[in-house]
């Protein structure tokens, strides 16, 4: 990940630094599970971890000129690790262990961090949008369908409903976690053909990854699982931004990205104030949709494995749990900092001449014996001549002769709280997430 997107939380995680000492506490654990049942000497077991190199940029440079001759990263770092302990000692390492039973626990023991990583942050973004909802419990604005008004809503409501999507991404993630919370050490198919499987439940244990059956590798369904959860909050985190770039347009003008002090919004135009959170978190959620495809085609390996998911790993699981964790600690900070501009979501309301009171008007026809084709002939041509007029549709309404029989309704139905008086639902459905 480009260090634009990426974190120190995250980096310590994916670094190569972070991928090597987890890579050395799998060998060590795995000796002294070893030692356990009796395959290694205890004391071997103990001058291993007693003489284990300390994983840092050094260790890593050693690694890699190690890997320019063995052509073999996992090999290489064996060699680097027995040299360090020193024989005869060291020869224990990756005693009846195959390359992927270092690697494919490491990486379940890093993405088991990462979604914790990301679900304490998605905890936070969801209080705020639930707490942000009940604030706006009240504050009216028009509700759109295909960007044309439609009928007034609250943006309480709406926050609520992005809270409650939250939640489902969640639960996603905290599902996929469990699935990806796993281990193996059973060599080279996954037969235990020369590792006793008691190893893998003690160093299963020690790590808390639970052991799962396997052929070489661990299958990549439980990888997919993690990519397709990251990419589904993504796409909730797009359906918000979209909605608040839309918001933020000159012409609607109902809300705001906070503006820090000296920013500039651009480098021609001092008056500009752009939604750029919004629009980069967008861009963002595209790159996480397209590791999805990625993800699911690494499913499919030639028997008990091939590297073809390798490379392609090395990528895109880095790429998809830094972008997660980053696109929701920005779509957090938006949200926090939003300004709402209340004036002008009524203004937006007064613009629409009372057209969005149009289906009441047609169900209190209905209601008076009309049959409902012709209701909606009538209301349809008032709601005509009331923008060509540029008029309230009550106006209209009260002097039509087609109506008469509910002009004394028109209080009733053209009665704003009326049509709200149920949108507090939603945000009582996330109280108790703030």
């Amino acid at each position: 990940m480009i260090d634009r997107y990426s974190t120190p939380e995250m980096e310590a995680i994916f670094s190569d630094v972070g991928k090597f000492s987890r890579y050395l506490e799998i060998e060590l654990l795995a000796t002294e599970a070893q030692s356990s049942v009796g395959a290694v000497s205890v004391e071997a077991a103990k001058e291993c971890r007693t003489n284990a190199p300390q994983v840092d940029d050094e260790f890593v440079r050693r690694v890699v000129q190690r890997e320019a001759i063995t052509n073999h990263d996992v090999a290489a770092f064996v060699d680097v690790v027995q040299d360090a302990i020193g024989q005869p000692h060291g020869a224990w390492i990756h005693h009846g262990l195959t390359s992927s039973d270092v690697v494919d626990t490491a990486w379940c023991w890093m993405l088991r961090d990462a979604t914790d990583l990301i679900v304490g942050t998605l905890d936070d973004l969801i209080r705020t949008t639930a707490r942000r909802a009940s604030e706006h419990r009240n504050t009216v604005m028009m509700g759109r369908t295909h960007g044309m008004h439609a009928e007034p809503t609250t943006f309480g409501a709406k926050l609520a409903l992005w809270a409650l999507q939250l939640d489902r991404d969640r639960t996603r993630l905290r599902s996929s976690r469990e699935s990806i919370a796993v281990c193996k050490l059973s060599g080279a198919v996954g037969t235990y053909s020369n590792i006793d499987p008691r190893v893998e439940e003690q160093v299963g244990l020690k790590l808390g990854l639970a052991p799962v059956p396997a052929t070489q590798v661990i299958s990549r369904d439980r990888h997919a699982e993690f990519v397709t959860a990251c990419a589904s909050l993504g796409n909730t985190i797009e359906t918000i931004a979209v909605e608040l770039r839309h918001l933020q347009r000159t012409e609607v003008g109902e809300v705001r990205e906070g503006f820090g002090g000296g920013q500039k919004g651009s480098s021609a135009m001092p008056h500009k104030r752009n939604p750029i959170s919004a629009e980069t978190l967008t861009g963002l959620s595209r790159v996480l949709r397209g590791h999805v495809t990625t993800a699911m085609q690494n499913v499919a390996l030639w028997h008990e494995r091939d590297i073809s998911h390798s490379s392609a790993e090395r990528i895109i699981l880095p790429d998809v749990a830094m972008l997660a964790f980053y696109m929701t600690r920005r779509i957090t900070k938006l949200l926090d900092g939003l300004e709402v501009d209340t004036a002008r979501m009524r203004e937006n309301i007064n613009a629409g001449l009372g057209l969005t009171c149009s289906q009441s008007v047609l169900l209190a026809l209905v209601d008076a014996g009309l049959s409902r084709d012709d209701a909606y002939r009538l209301v349809q041509d008032a709601a005509l001549r009331a923008q060509k007029e540029k008029r309230q549709l009550r106006a209209i309404v009260s002097e039509g002769a087609a109506f008469a029989g509910i002009h004394s309704q028109l209080d009733r139905i053209f009665d704003e709280s009326r049509l709200l008086q149920h949108a507090g639902r939603a945000v009582d459905a996330v109280a108790h997430l703030a």
